[in-house]
């Protein structure tokens, strides 16, 4: 069965179909630039913190939990090849209206917010890049963030294709960033300069287990794993779902994770944990590039390379964010206007514009808020409560998986190994415990206790929304059959 054969619930009349213009080949790139974005770049020396010259251990367990998830995901988008994702999959195994709203809340919190912070990191690297001379937290950021986001908007309105195209360019530029490190760190190697003892070498400063650091450190670098469940949103713009989804998304995995393995290796290799994660040093990236090919101006083409990197991250949130609400708003899970379809482009123009406007919300908070030490102290946990309410969503998906498969399909799609969602549940799970995390991460419980307490707002107003329409709806029906 195809995926153009699917049926799904339309409450939105007769609604043009989204443009399907995804081929294999950019379902694979969107797969890779997602997972790439901004994480490796920024979290190498955090992890190397965390374990010492152990750092390709963390990569490598988040790798394997990632590809467990997967997996599930692989199978529920082949049955379901509609947009919307986790929040769809909920509702299609338990039906229950508000689990399946926070769980559509929680997701499009973190591409949201992930976008939001992206944007203000934009702003950053083309000031560095150009020397403008903002000052952090300032107007000029402000003004350069928000004109970023506009930007993205505009593309993700202007249609998939467009938006897809955007994303080959910025993900080669991101994994040509990555390349150079890795063919730096092999040439080094040919030079003498790299030590590999210091690769077997772990080292936890809270003085934890060997466990239990790896297993805060995972926490971290599962950071830079996620992305692979954004594309699953994309479903209903792909050519073939059933048939692409799959290889594509397995092949993306293996890449990235190939790539993460040997560059958190020959940071290691190349420079001593200590001056990784010192910030006084620079960042971790660029010190192993100067380490490494001390005569290549890293320093200088390293913000540009950053700027295509976040800039690549902030548009495939929107547009998963964007796909997401128009889902879920065709499944009469959020209200039905958010479901509409622009009749030219095909794209879901009333949740873009929504997006885009608590993205400006969030813009605001994020720049102000990383003019001072304490609130770039929040804008980070903001990042770690992003990755928390990823893993409790991972765990869902992987249960609801093991509740659809109860029922018969009436189509073929692609199964994964039965144990497969058990374990992915059990290590979700537990990555998203408090015991995964140090004692000044805590405090993203607390911020994810307030995001779902927002979320339940908003599910009051959304079913007080719908049932107002669907009541008008059968009000309709009824006069109808009367005057028949």
């Amino acid at each position: 069965m195809s995926a153009t054969e699917a049926t799904q619930k339309d409450v939105n009349g007769s609604e043009p179909e989204l443009n399907r213009v995804i081929g294999p080949r950019l379902l694979l790139l969107f797969i890779v630039g997602d997972i790439l974005g901004t994480g490796v770049y920024a979290l190498t020396g955090s992890v190397a913190g965390e374990v010492g010259g152990a750092a390709w251990a963390p990569f490598l367990v988040a790798f394997v939990v990632a590809t467990i998830t997967a997996f599930s995901y692989l199978e529920l988008v082949t049955r379901y090849p509609q947009a919307a994702g986790a929040a769809l999959y909920t509702h299609k195994a338990f039906g229950i209206h508000f689990v399946t709203f926070l769980v559509a809340f929680t997701v499009m919190c973190s591409g949201i917010t992930s976008a939001s912070t992206a944007s203000n990191a934009f702003a950053g690297f083309l000031n560095d890049g150009f020397d403008l001379g903002f000052e952090v937290g300032g107007v000029g950021i402000l003004v350069t963030a928000l004109a970023f986001m506009a930007l993205v908007a505009a593309v993700n309105f202007r249609g998939v294709g467009e938006s897809v195209k955007a994303n080959v360019v910025l993900t080669l530029v991101e994994l040509s960033g990555l390349l150079m490190i890795i063919f730096i760190g092999l040439y080094a190697v040919t030079q003498g300069n790299a030590d590999f003892s210091r690769v077997v070498v772990f080292e936890s400063p809270s003085d934890k287990s060997t466990f239990f650091a790896i297993t805060a450190a995972t926490s971290l670098a599962f950071f830079a794993m996620v992305g692979f469940e954004d594309s699953v949103n994309m479903a209903e713009e792909c050519h073939d779902p059933i048939r692409d989804f799959p290889k594509m998304m397995l092949t993306g995995l293996g890449v990235t994770g190939v790539i993460y393995l040997l560059v958190s290796i020959t940071a290691v290799a190349l420079v001593p944990v200590g001056d990784l994660t010192d910030p006084a040093k620079g960042q971790a990236l660029t010190q192993v590039v100067a380490a490494g090919a001390p005569d290549l101006p890293f320093d200088t083409i390293f913000p540009f390379i950053g700027m295509f990197a976040v800039a690549n991250s902030a548009l495939i949130n929107m547009l998963m964010a964007s796909r997401l609400l128009y889902g879920m708003a065709n499944q009469d899970v959020l209200p039905r206007v958010l479901g509409k379809v622009h009749r030219t482009r095909r794209t879901p123009w009333v949740s873009i514009l929504f997006t885009t406007a608590i993205s400006f919300a969030l813009i605001i908070y994020v720049v102000r808020a990383s003019a001072s030490e304490e609130g770039a102290t929040s804008v980070a946990l903001l990042g770690g409560t992003t990755a928390l309410l990823l893993l409790c969503v991972f765990t869902v998906v992987n249960i609801a998986l093991i509740v659809i498969r109860r029922r018969p399909s009436d189509h073929q799609h692609f199964t994964a190994p039965t144990v497969l969602p058990y374990v992915g549940a059990i290590t979700c799970a537990f990555l998203a415990g408090p015991w995964a995390r140090s004692e000044e991460q805590q405090e993203q419980y607390v911020i994810a206790g307030f995001l779902l307490l927002a979320g339940l707002v908003l599910w009051v107003v959304t079913w007080l929304v719908n049932r107002g329409g669907r009541a008008k709806k059968t009000g309709f029906r009824d006069i109808e059959h009367l005057e028949d």
